[in-house]
């Protein structure tokens, strides 16, 4: 392939794929518009931590990966962008992707492929992309093609899953399918399975979907048992030696960007068919007041009052990343300034950036003013210092602490 492709929004999911088909002999143009970003990027700094990453960077730049604030003018563009959603209405929120679709249409080549990584609800290319390209005149499937190729990748195994896991291709036209298809086996390992659009969209969706639902089920679980004084890890410990049962295990919520956000596209969409998935929804969302709850009664029980000695350990949704999207913590966070109660202590040693009120970077101030810790995310720093909390009162929400004088959910 002489021609480069182009690939929106260097972000989570944008940047990391447009190094490994650097680094798999595709030219590349990784295109954002925002030029801090673009200019750091240019200088030889990554933008987000990730394991794996710095290497595959620096061997992408020797590849001769380019950044740029313009979209440039070539016949196959990826388009990776977020895809938020209207807190009200539950609906998805294109307006990042068809503003990138529109910045592709003021350059590509006629013939140019468009791929949409970006998550999107069913329906949503029908609806919105599909129209934005008839406004220019032009005809689908033959100036232009489209593909929706969900990203399937989550922060901390990114290098792997990329290479590793299956892809979905969804297209108009199974031949632009499998050139697309070729595209992605310079790099991808795993199965890459071509069908329809709507049905590639809606695939992506689904499964982030299950997985909600799955964790919801044990948030559920959780909080009958606490209701009834049971040990809700050792039921799910015990079931979980059938054969055919996996329960998963409970958390203080659920964050990220697919998790806590795609479902919200089926309950948006299908109004009164989607129950369980609103259900789900609604009992994940719910679980950091239940942490909070859960302080509110260790401290009465241990006989504290004061607020300002608590600490929460942990702002990412997820352990050993610096993502931050949606996260259990800020939520917390967020029901607190609701009720107007004043912030807790926060401390994240992947988190160097000023992003909450009374927020600490250094782990041994943070457990001085503090007297009772709560884990929120299981980052592997906290495993390999928790000799620390010795003499805290803890609520260990992911069941990492045994210590004395540790609670859980």
């Amino acid at each position: 392939m002489n021609k480069k492709i182009n690939i929106i929004g260097m972000g989570y999911i944008g940047l990391p794929t447009a190094l490994m088909f650097a680094t798999s002999g595709v030219k590349v143009v990784g295109s954002d518009y925002n030029r801090a970003l673009v200019e750091q990027l240019n200088q030889g700094k990554i933008t987000f931590e990730e394991s794996g990453l710095p290497e595959l960077f620096e061997h992408a730049r020797t590849c001769g990966i380019e950044f740029d604030t313009n979209y440039h003018t070539t016949d196959i563009y990826i388009v990776a962008v977020p895809t938020p959603y209207d807190k009200v209405s539950k609906k998805i929120d294109p307006v990042y992707v068809i503003k990138a679709v529109r910045g592709i249409l003021d350059v590509c080549e006629v013939g140019a492929v468009i791929i949409i990584e970006s998550t999107v609800s069913p329906s949503t290319i029908d609806r919105f992309i599909r129209p934005v390209i008839n406004e220019k005149g032009l005809v689908i499937g033959r100036d232009i093609h489209l593909a929706h190729a969900p990203e399937r990748i989550i922060p901390g195994n990114m290098v792997d899953e990329l290479k590793k896991n299956a892809r979905t291709i969804g297209v108009d036209d199974r031949t632009i399918g499998e050139r697309i298809k070729k595209l992605y086996e310079s790099f991808c390992e795993g199965e890459i399975v071509i069908t329809d659009i709507r049905t590639a969209e809606m695939t992506k969706v689904v499964e982030n979907t299950y997985r909600d639902i799955n964790i919801a089920f044990a948030n559920e679980l959780a909080k009958i048992c606490r209701s009834d004084d049971l040990d809700v890890y050792e039921i799910i410990r015990i079931a979980n030696k059938h054969p055919r049962v996996n329960i998963l295990q409970p958390g203080p919520g659920v964050g990220g960007h697919c998790i806590s956000v795609d479902p919200w596209f089926l309950v948006g969409d299908y109004p009164g068919l989607a129950n369980i998935i609103l259900a789900a929804r609604k009992i994940n969302d719910s679980m950091p007041e239940f942490v909070l709850e859960r302080v509110h009664q260790i401290m009465k029980k241990e006989g504290l009052s004061d607020l300002s000695k608590v600490g929460l350990y942990g702002l990412t949704y997820k352990e050993n990343v610096d993502d931050v999207r949606e996260s259990p913590t800020l939520q917390l966070l967020e029901a607190m300034e609701r009720h107007l109660a004043p912030a807790l202590k926060v401390f994240d040693p992947w988190v160097s950036k000023d992003l909450v009120e009374n927020q600490y970077h250094d782990f041994d101030q943070f457990l001085t003013d503090v007297e009772v810790v709560v884990i929120m995310v299981a980052h592997q720093h906290i495993k390999d210092q928790m000799s620390k909390l010795k003499g805290k009162v803890i609520l260990d929400t992911k069941n990492v602490c045994h210590l004395e004088n540790s609670y859980k959910l």
